[in-house]
């Protein structure tokens, strides 16, 4: 079964969330801090969190980065802050979708059920090439054999890449894949911050990429050049 965690402090919201997603054949766990989730996280098995950013103990922003050191759980921000810095801090920091107060329920029940769809999906085959080995399926990454932690938006990044070799990708349209409904909200100084970090884990040397090429004034493109 699917389990679904609410983390939202309004017991109200919380409970009109809940019944909401209750009726899509979803177990739903509910919490109203921080260090309930934590509890819940740690206990069980959680396939979605729909994550409120201003919490009492604490800022959903920082749970987050937390999780990502450890998880791959998708994470729906769910927040009052509709600057375009908070959205896009967000995605930086692994979230996979950001919905902005007052909201649809109906809406909101789509996007999870869009997000727990893609998290469902195989996303590919696995993918070999000299140190370098990713199985986007399974969601594991290797480097000389040793595993990289990366976050979703730097897993999206990497399966756009990789599926076109030797295609130049140009920024508004890996934007657009990465971000696809919050493109329009997010700066291209997020993917600078995601082909950076990517590049980190993944290059020996970032500053002279072997596979994440730029193509000054267009965009990126992935070297179809084999490495020993």
């Amino acid at each position: 079964m699917t389990r679904l965690l609410i983390v939202e402090d309004d017991r109200s919201l919380n409970k009109g969330i809940a019944l909401t997603l209750s009726h899509n054949d979803l177990h739903i766990e509910q919490a109203y801090d921080i260090a309930t989730a934590e509890q819940i996280v740690s206990s069980q098995k959680i396939d979605l969190i729909i994550l409120d950013i201003n919490l009492p103990d604490g800022s959903g922003l920082d749970y987050c980065e937390k999780l990502r050191s450890s998880s791959q759980v998708p994470i729906i921000f769910l927040t009052a802050n509709d600057m375009e810095p908070d959205i896009v801090t967000g995605f930086e920091l692994g979230g996979d979708d950001y919905i902005t107060k007052p909201f649809s329920l109906m809406v909101l029940r789509a996007r999870v059920m869009a997000v727990l769809k893609r998290a469902a999906s195989p996303s590919g085959n696995k993918i070999t090439l000299g140190p370098l080995s990713f199985d986007f399926a399974k969601m594991e990454y290797y480097k000389n054999s040793q595993p990289l932690l990366l976050s979703r938006t730097e897993q999206k990044l990497l399966k756009i890449l990789v599926s076109n070799p030797g295609n130049i990708l140009d920024r508004e349209q890996l934007i657009h894949k990465i971000w696809s409904q919050e493109a329009d909200f997010v700066d291209e100084n997020a993917l600078t911050v995601a082909v950076k970090r990517l590049r980190a884990k993944i290059e020996d040397d970032p500053s002279a990429p072997n596979y994440i090429k730029t193509v000054y004034g267009l965009g990126y493109m992935w070297s179809e050049r084999q490495h020993p």
